[in-house]
Order: structure tokens, then C-alpha cells, then sequence
């Protein structure tokens, strides 16, 4: 994979981090304004990654003021200083408000303290606000040294010397209020938060028949009472950006009455604490309870989640987010010249990108501009496709309109689990079968897979039977690892009895060898000439056409949980290696992106090669580390990798190799990594890819009204996934020569490219291809006509 030359936008050669030197460099790391999860990772990040290419990195305690103060508030750090705080909320430099920064003369301070040692780059981690102060530092930075100069605070030279100032942000805000950019760093751990709170008070509600008022943190910024509503299915939500028609009262309590003569035993209303009217009056939560008791007579609570969302341990999303950002905002200083303009270093899809900080700001502010003027359709198509695509999915799962008005398109379609169990496909399957019916089609559950498919257990599953579904774990509908082939005569009979139109597949590589089965078997059945997608989802994430599958988020959720408290385990004993043995079969996803998430110091994969030699060099890596402060390893092995270096084999070897210098323990996680409640990210994208899905087969059922008509062509049985930034849909007979078969993994995968940030963070000397980075990309206010695919 590292030896093709890649036609880079920039002509044909390939960029590799050691032709890029910070030697001569200084970098000043700061986090500013409010705090947020895996600001520490980012940190942590940035410090490692300086010291890599050579350049001094400082600590710059508490914000801004710390930059005016100087002092012993900016210190050089090294790497053992960012050590064991990959899985500490919050930002261990701390972070203030700063109002001295906002005038000259706390800002010639700044570049003063800044000068005597030698900063000329600047890392920003925090909000809009941080960030435009950023800039203005920046643009005034010439000006500012000539004033030293003059006051004979700085000598000329270093006038010459320091004339320029780089920087580089990177958003940490929970609320996701940042343009630009898909996801902020901590949005993810605050719907976790969130998330865990809605499950626990589910379980009350429903005990006492209540009415649970939830208000979420988001003063200007509707996006965690968004998805946290689609990902637990919430009967109504308030966000500042897309207030309540006039007449909301009462049709508010229509619908929770609705629901409760539904025997829904409980409703959840999620309110953002900025939530607004149309005539921008202040909807709060005291004001939805009151209503709800004086028109219904239900019993109601209200909760305030509050600075709860800001707390606790970082995800693994955020983790990853956080390190991959790091590493980019110091390649992004390396290559600044005087004339960069300073930059957001973002996430588009699963893409880093680079972006103009002032265009980001700008766009940033103009929401709120267009939410003061009463635009509000304006305000949600400016906060970017991902926010409206949420909004539109949130209404039409969350409302059903009546039978009478729904338009019947007198189509039957199936829904179907197939594979191992992952989680999130409840969600995938609440989504379709709303989304189907909403269309006017007839949904039909099918229990057990093709196993039961063919034995026909399958039964109309209607709008009510799926409420509640997006936070169990599991299959509700049961799942195997069957496989089509040997029943296709009587899968065929159950498709003609129950007249099915077509067949959504929501499951792992068995449903995608499934699909190619059902597809070579149209020749003989006409049966099976109808529109079929299938939505990837396992734990693996080795599905062919697609960067991300259902449940592997989950997953790596629960590996990097696990990791955390054995780092601690061995961090008390002291002298001590865990190697962890992790799920996937061949493709090494979990065990790397859990390194990266974890803090590993190895993680071995199949789809990289290694020997003797390699374990040897990683046994003497971690000896040279216990003789430092950090007395403790992790090792990840992902099950498969390989056939000879077992995890029992390398336990063994490191045992023998690294005694009377550490001891090692062994631990094998297994189907825990299956288990468990969905994490928001699978709830949410499980509920929009399957929307997606549902969507497609409406249409290509639209193109054929009448019976009778045989899809045959190849783009009638797709996959339908996630690739870099967009969501495809690609046929199944296309991906065939992208699949390794024998070992069930696409031939390409992104994620290799991320595999050198694990082994540089862990302070290897390794190959980093980064052709990628580099170019700044335009905001752009609508994408074009592929599809976004922020997540």
C-alpha cells in the first residue's frame, strides 16, 4: 500500500513527516475558554508530536492570562509530561477567560513573554471566541514588536528574528457550535453524558408513568438536544435554531397523549438551555413542566444536566478526534510560512482538513445573526448539511402522521438481521421500518436471519412495535451467521407468499456475502429481482465499500474503557505489561484505533506483517521506558493477526524477555465487545444510514410503479456506506474485486493511514505519509451535489 505514488493535488510526489523538521521551532500550547472532554489528548498530541520533529513545545497554563502573566505559567514540557492524561476530562494546563488579553496592552505583554522565549507558534484548543483572539494576536503581531522595540523591552534582532507569528486552532467546545468543522472536540463525550442520564431516568419514567423534562447545555446552539433526541427517540425537542411553529403548546400535548394511548408509559422532552420561540422569547424548562401538568395533569420532573456533560472521561471518538487533530495543527505550523493565513485544523467526514480560521468565524457568527433577524431556516442550512440532515430525521421519526394521510405506494418491504450481533441495529431497524411507513410501504420484521427467513418467521412489524428500540444492545430480531445459499428455494417461496418488493440487510460481512449470493441467485429466481441494500454493521468494521459500520464504535468504547482501568491496575503495581487480546477476526480496526485511543505502545494487526524480530524491538522499547517515570505498558493483539505469535506466545515471550524488569498479565476481552446499551454515535448513525437506506429503496420503487417489474441491473443491490467524506451507494458486484474473501476484509482501508499516529504518540521512529495534509480548504456554505457525510 506505501509503495504506489500517489497524484497528490500538488502534482505526483508523496510527502512523507521526515522531510519536515521543527528543529530551531517553539510551539506554545494553550486550551481557552470553556473546557471539554479530550482537550488533554489534543495536548498531549501536540506535545508529542513537537518533540518528535524536533521542536521545543510549552505548556501555557490557564488561557490567555497565563500568555499575559508569563512567569511560571509558561514552561517547557516534556514527554513524560503529557504521560497517563490521554483519559483525564478536562485540561490538565487549565483554562480561564481572559480579560486582560483583550485589551493592547495585556496582548504586548503576551508577545513579550512570548518573544523571551522564543514562540513564534501558537496552538490554540478552544472556542470561537479563543480563536478570533488568536487572530487578532496574530495580524497585530508586527506592531506589537515594534512597540517592545521601542519601549526597549526586545532588541532589534529579535524584532528580525520573531517577525512572525503562526497559528493553528483547534475546537474544543461540547456544544459543536463551530462551522466549518463536522465535530468539536468533546461533542461526542457530552452526548455520552447525556445519553447515560436519559437510559438511567428511562427506567423511572417508565416505573411511575412520568414526564421527564430534560434541559441540555447549548446557549446558542441547539446540536446535543438534537441528536441526543434522535438517539434516544425523545418525544419532542426545543433548539434555538428551528423554534416551534406558533400553536406548539398544543400540539405538543396532542402528541404526548398520543403516545400514552399507545401504552407508551413514559415521554422525554429534551430542551436546549437557549431554546427559543419565533418571536425569540425564552422557552425554559419550568415553562414546558407547567404546561404539560396544567393541560395533562402528568406527572412531570424536570432535570438539568448542567456541568455533567462538561465532566467525566473522554470517549474514544474524542480521543481519536483529539490526537489526529494534534498531530495535524503541528504539521500545519511546520509548514506555515509568513503569508498563512492561521488556520482550523477540522474533521470532514473521516478527513483532516485544514481551515481558514477568520471564514470559520465568520460563518460561526452569522447563525447568530440570522437567529437575532428571526431567519431561522437560514440559521439551520448555515450550520451545515449534517445539522439539517439530523433535523429532518429527528421530525420524521419522531411524528407519525395519520393512516389517512400517509400515501399508500401498496409495497411490502423486509427487514432483516444477518450476522453476528451489533450495537446499534435496533436503531438501524426502529429508523427503517418508521421511515418505510412514512413512505406508505408495509414493513415486515424478519426474525433469525436467513435461517429464518427461509423457515418463515416473518411478521408485519408496525410504527409503535419499534419505540424505545435505539437503546438496547443486540438484535431484537434475532441474527445469524447463516448464509443464503443452501435455502434459496425457500427464501424465494417466502419472498412470492408474502409479496415482499424489497429487502433491506442490516448486519457484518456474512450479510455482505449474503447479498452477493442473493445476487448471483437472480438468474434462476426472479424472486429475488427486486431493490436490496444492506447497512453495515458489526464490531469488525471489515465491510467492503464502507470506512464505518454499525457497532464498532461501541466497541471500541468498551476496549478503551477496559484499557483505562488496566493502565490504572498497572500504574499502581508498577513495572508492569498488559497485552489485550481484541475481536475483529482478520481486520485490525479495533485493536489499532483502540492503541490510538488507549495510549498502546504496540498493537499487533494482521494487515501488518511482523516477526521475531519486531517483538524483540518492542520487549526492548518497553524496558527503556520503565527506566523512566512511566513504569507500566500496554500491548493490544488483535485475535487474529496472527497464526504462531498467539497472544499466549507473545505473553510467554515477554515474560521471559523482560524479566527482573517488569512482569506482564494477559487478558482477553472477548464478546463484551459485543455487548452493551449503543453508544450515541452507533444510535445516531445507525438511525441515519438506515433512514438513508430506507429512502433509496422508495425511490428505485418509485421508478417502477406496477407490479411485476424485475430489477435486474447491478445497481439494484447495493451497499450503501460511508466513504472519506460522502455516503455511496455502491453495488454489490463492483466492491467483489476491492474484497480479500479469504480473510473477509476490504483490500483497502483508511484507517492504516492512521496506524503510524499510534507508533509516533508511543515514541517509535516510524514512515508518516502526509501527501493528505496541507491544502486549505474553502468553508463552504453548501456542499455540492454528493452527499456529506458528516456523522
Amino acid at each position: 500500500m506505501d509503495n504506489k505514488v500517489s497524484a497528490s493535488p500538488r502534482g505526483s510526489y508523496r510527502k512523507f513527516l521526515e522531510h519536515l523538521s521543527g528543529a530551531g521551532k517553539a510551539i506554545g500550547v494553550l486550551t481557552s475558554g470553556g473546557d471539554a472532554q479530550g482537550m488533554n489528548a489534543a495536548v498531549r498530541a501536540v506535545v508529542r508530536m513537537g518533540i518528535y520533529v524536533g521542536a521545543k513545545v510549552y505548556f501555557i497554563y490557564e488561557g490567555y492570562q497565563g500568555m499575559v502573566d508569563g512567569g511560571s505559567n509558561i514552561v517547557e514540557a516534556n514527554w513524560e509530561s503529557v504521560s497517563s492524561i490521554l483519559q483525564v476530562g478536562g485540561t490538565i494546563i487549565g483554562s480561564a477567560r481572559s480579560k486582560a488579553f483583550r485589551t493592547r496592552e495585556g496582548r504586548l505583554k503576551a508577545a513579550c513573554n512570548l518573544i523571551h522565549r522564543g514562540i513564534t507558534n501558537l496552538c490554540v484548543i478552544g472556542g470561537s471566541g479563543s480563536l478570533t483572539g488568536a487572530n487578532i494576536f496574530r495580524m497585530e503581531w508586527s506592531g506589537l514588536l515594534e512597540e517592545l522595540a521601542q519601549d526597549g523591552k526586545i532588541d532589534n534582532e529579535a524584532v528580525q528574528k520573531y517577525a512572525y507569528l503562526n497559528v493553528v486552532g483547534m475546537v474544543g467546545s461540547i456544544d459543536n457550535d463551530f462551522c466549518g468543522t463536522d465535530m468539536t472536540i468533546g461533542t461526542d463525550s457530552a452526548c455520552h453524558r447525556i445519553i447515560e442520564v436519559i437510559d438511567a431516568i428511562m427506567t423511572t419514567a417508565q416505573s411511575h408513568q412520568r414526564t421527564f423534562v430534560l434541559e441540555v447545555m447549548g446557549r446558542h446552539c441547539g446540536y446535543l438536544a438534537l441528536v441526543s433526541a434522535l438517539a434516544c427517540g425523545a418525544d419532542w425537542v426545543f433548539l434555538p435554531e428551528s423554534p416551534p411553529e406558533e400553536g406548539w403548546e398544543e400540539q405538543m400535548c396532542v402528541k404526548l397523549s398520543e403516545n400514552r394511548a399507545q401504552k407508551k408509559r413514559l415521554n422525554i422532552i429534551i430542551v436546549a438551555e437557549g431554546a427559543i420561540d419565533t418571536l425569540n422569547r425564552p422557552i425554559t424548562s419550568e415553562k414546558i413542566k407547567e404546561l404539560v401538568v396544567t393541560q395533562l395533569g402528568y406527572d412531570t420532573r424536570v432535570t438539568i444536566l448542567g456541568h455533567v456533560q462538561r465532566g467525566g472521561t473522554p470517549s474514544a471518538f474524542d480521543r481519536i478526534l483529539a490526537s489526529r487533530m494534534g498531530v495535524e495543527a503541528v504539521l500545519a505550523l511546520l509548514e506555515a510560512t509568513p503569508e498563512t493565513p492561521a488556520c482550523v485544523v477540522s474533521l470532514s467526514g473521516n478527513h483532516a482538513v485544514r481551515l481558514p480560521l477568520v471564514e470559520c468565524v465568520q460563518m460561526t457568527q452569522e447563525v447568530q445573526k440570522a437567529m437575532d433577524e428571526r431567519r431561522f431556516k437560514d440559521a439551520v442550512q448555515l450550520r451545515g448539511r449534517s445539522f439539517e440532515n439530523n433535523l429532518n430525521t429527528y421530525k420524521r421519526l419522531a411524528i407519525k402522521l395519520p393512516d389517512d394521510k400517509i400515501q399508500k405506494s401498496n409495497c411490502n418491504v423486509a427487514v432483516i438481521n444477518v450476522g453476528a450481533p451489533a450495537a446499534g441495529m435496533n436503531a438501524a431497524v426502529r429508523s427503517a421500518v418508521r421511515v418505510g411507513i412514512a413512505d406508505g410501504h408495509k414493513m415486515f420484521a424478519v426474525y433469525d436471519g436467513f435461517d429464518g427467513f427461509a423457515k418463515g418467521q416473518i411478521k408485519e412489524i408496525r410504527w409503535g412495535d419499534v419505540g424505545g428500540w435505539t437503546g438496547q444492545g443486540g438484535s431484537i430480531l434475532g441474527t445469524k451467521r447463516i448464509l443464503p445459499g443452501k435455502y434459496l428455494e425457500e427464501i424465494a417461496t417466502q419472498i412470492r407468499t408474502h409479496n415482499i418488493n424489497a429487502i433491506l440487510i442490516i448486519g457484518g460481512f456474512e450479510a455482505y456475502l449474503g447479498l452477493l449470493e442473493l445476487s448471483a441467485a437472480r438468474e434462476k429466481h426472479e424472486e429475488f429481482c427486486v431493490p436490496m441494500v444492506m447497512v453495515p454493521a458489526t464490531v469488525s468494521n471489515n465491510v467492503p465499500g464502507s470506512d464505518f459500520s454499525i457497532g464498532a464504535d461501541t466497541a471500541l468504547n468498551t476496549i478503551t474503557d477496559t484499557c483505562d482501568r488496566i493502565k490504572q491496575s498497572a500504574s499502581g503495581t508498577k513495572r508492569r505489561v498488559f497485552i489485550i487480546e481484541t475481536m475483529g477476526g482478520y481486520c485490525g480496526y479495533l485493536a489499532n484505533m483502540g492503541g490510538l485511543a488507549a495510549g498502546a505502545d504496540a498493537a499487533y494487526i494482521f494487515e501488518e506483517p511482523f516477526d521475531i524480530r519486531d517483538l524483540q524491538s518492542n520487549v526492548e522499547h518497553l524496558t527503556e521506558k520503565m527506566k523512566t517515570t512511566i513504569q507500566r505498558g500496554l500491548v493490544l493483539r488483535n485475535e487474529s493477526c496472527s497464526e504462531n505469535y498467539t497472544t499466549d506466545f507473545i505473553y510467554q515471550l515477554y515474560s521471559e524477555e523482560g524479566r527482573g524488569v517488569f512482569d506482564c498479565r494477559k487478558n482477553v476481552l472477548g464478546h463484551m465487545q459485543q455487548g452493551g446499551a449503543p453508544s450515541p454515535f452507533d444510535r445516531n448513525f445507525g438511525t441515519k444510514i438506515s433512514a438513508r437506506a430506507m429512502q433509496w429503496i422508495t425511490t428505485k420503487l418509485k421508478e417502477s410503479p406496477g407490479k411485476g417489474k424485475r430489477f435486474v441491473s447491478d445497481d439494484s443491490i447495493c451497499v450503501l456506506g460511508i466513504s472519506k467524506r460522502n455516503v455511496l451507494f455502491q453495488p454489490v458486484a463492483e466492491l467483489k474485486n476491492e474484497t480479500d474473501f479469504e480473510h473477509r476484509i476490504p483490500k483497502e482501508q483508511w484507517w492504516l493511514k492512521l496506524r503510524p499516529l499510534m507508533k509516533i504518540l508511543a515514541k517509535y521512529k516510524t514512515s508518516y505519509d502526509v501527501s493528505d495534509s496541507g491544502q486549505l480548504v474553502p468553508v463552504r456554505h453548501r456542499g455540492g451535489p454528493e452527499e456529506p457525510a458528516a456523522i
